[in-house]
Order: structure tokens, then sequence, then C-alpha cells
């Protein structure tokens, strides 16, 4: 694959099609810290504006937060002119009496829990609340969410009830979005897989998804969206305590952005921007999306996007032994 893609992507056979830039909604959920209403709304304007029309969320963002936000931005635009994904096997319920809430890293979210849900009565409704919240009539694409610790319940009931889904038109293209690329891969070699978004796998920085995932995505023609591609924020700014996997990062990780960082100021590229591009080096990679917790880091995205990456860097990041000899590059036209 060579940078820059030209235009939307399909995913798989699906007729879905997605810029190759999007935003994932996580932060309109309060991720980490209270965003107002009124700034959820110009993040999403901001993606619009940047021409990055696929947003990705999911019940678990803020316990449904997310979802209610991307829905009340999104409200009275034209249906056809964006792609929305969101992710199903958490079924929110309203906080019983006295019960406390569980953050998971999200902060000040309604009175409302999560409870794993992977039947098929399940998934229909956590799928018709999340249209509600939304405000919509359907979204493109539906992922089971996390679901490396309950693969029984996946292979029984979770995927068919999907693929049914996917039969009636109800949505389009179906597939997983979680961390683990090993499970991922299993997953896409037994099951008829439209799309997966991986997570923090396939970046700059941590490279398995090339060892697992990707050659079975690629032989069977799933596509993959990349999420985490700043590895929680080590790839955007690796001085100590910086965060990697959701925790201060260790000192092996932390050296090694670092040493990214120095190899990339040297071409005049932000580690950012290459951080960014670095994923479609891979055929089967089709978008990446990020996330934007004001206009101003949407806007920043963008324009790191389309930041000029020289060949010459990729070759020397593979001459320094920052990248392993064979890996796909995101080349130049």
């Amino acid at each position: 694959m060579r940078f820059p893609p030209q235009g939307p992507r399909e995913l798989g056979r699906t007729g879905v099609t997605v810029p190759p830039l999007g935003l994932g909604c996580a932060p309109l959920g309060n991720l980490y810290r209270a965003v107002p209403e009124d700034r959820a709304q110009d993040v999403v304007r901001a993606a619009l504006a940047a021409g990055a029309h696929y947003f990705d969320t999911a019940p678990h963002y803020g316990v449904g937060l997310s979802e209610e936000r991307l829905g009340r931005a999104l409200r009275g635009r034209d249906r056809a002119g964006y792609t929305l994904s969101t992710k199903v096997g958490r079924r929110l319920r309203p906080l019983a009496a006295g019960e406390a809430p569980e953050g998971q890293g999200f902060v000040a979210t309604p009175a409302r829990a999560r409870v794993r849900d992977f039947s098929r009565d399940g998934i229909r409704a956590t799928l018709e609340a999340s249209l509600e919240r939304l405000g919509v009539d359907a979204v493109d694409i539906v992922y089971l969410h996390d679901v490396e610790d309950h693969l029984r319940e996946v292979y029984e009931t979770g995927f068919p009830a999907l693929a049914e889904l996917r039969a009636q038109k109800v949505v389009r293209a179906i597939g997983f979005g979680m961390n683990d690329s090993g499970v991922l891969a299993r997953l896409v070699a037994d099951l008829d897989v439209d799309v997966v978004l991986c997570a923090g796998r396939w970046t700059l920085l941590e490279r398995t998804a090339h060892d697992d995932l990707l050659p079975v995505c690629e032989r069977r023609g799933s596509s993959v969206v990349v999420g985490g591609v700043y590895n929680s924020g080590l790839l955007a700014d690796p001085s100590p305590g910086a965060p990697y996997d959701y925790a201060p990062a260790p000192p092996g990780p932390l050296a090694r952005a670092r040493r990214l960082a120095a190899v990339c100021e040297e071409f005049g590229v932000p580690l950012k921007a290459a951080a960014l591009r670095f994923p479609f080096g891979h055929p089967a990679v089709a978008a990446a999306v990020v996330g934007a917790a004001t206009p101003e880091e949407m806007a920043e995205n963008a324009a790191l996007f389309h930041h000029p990456v020289p060949d010459a860097l990729w070759h020397a990041l593979v001459d320094r032994g920052l990248l392993d000899a064979g890996l796909p590059l995101p080349l130049n036209d």
C-alpha cells in the first residue's frame, strides 16, 4: 500500500466505505476527564470538517454517554454523509438503588451499569438501545466488543446473532473490536468476519498483529481498522510517566519510543505523524480511528495525518533496528 490513500476504502466486500482517518469517540464519553457538552459537539464538527466522517463509538464509552453525544452532534445531518459503528457485548441497565457506578476509566457518567450479554436477545436489545441513543435508524458496522474472555459465548450465540442481523440487512458489516490481535486472528480464521478494529497491536511501537492478525485478514479478505496508534499516549509524548497500554510506560517501551522520536526529528517529522502513517503500509488496513477530546486535537490529528513523511525515514528506522526488515512500509507514490 502506497500513501496517501486515495478516497474511501471498502470494508471487505460489504459496500461499506470509510475514509482513512476516523474519530474514535471514547473521549466523548468522558474517558479519564470530563468533556463539556459543547466541546464534544465541536469535536464531531471538527472531524466532519477534516473529512474524518467515520465515527466509532460503543455503549461501554461512558455507559452510553458517547453514543448520546455523538447522536446529538450528528442530528440533522445527511445519514449518507458519514459512516457509523458501534459495539455489542455490553448491555446497559439503570443502577440499582444505592449501587455505585463502575467508571472503568470514564468519569461523570450517567447512572447506568454494564452487563456482559452475548445472547441473541441481548445483542438485539443492545443494538436497539444504541440506535435510540444515537438517534438513527441503523448503523453501518457492529463490532463484538472485548470478547477475549467470552469465546464460548461468541461462537455459540454472539457471532451467530450478528450474522443473522447482517443476513437480515439490519447491519451491513460485522466483526470484532479488541486489543488482542491473536484472538482476533483466530476469530477471523474461523468466522465470516467483514472487519476488525484492532487497538494498539499494529503501531510504530508494537507490531504483534503483523505476525498473527494481518496475514489471516489479507487471506480472508477481512479489513482492519486500526485503533490506539499512539499506544495509549506513549507515541504522542514519550516523556517519563507517559501512558502505555493504559498504565505508566515501563522503561523498555519508553526508551524505544524516545529513540523513534529522535529519528523522526532528524527527518523533520513529528513522531505522531509517523505513528498515524505507519499502519497503512499493510494492504489489509482500511482506516485508523483516533480519539480527540477537543476540536484542536481533532484538527491536529488531521494535519498530522497528511504531514509529509519521506521514504528515507522508514528506511532509517529499519537500518537502526527500530523497525524489522521486511515489514510493509507506507511509501509515497
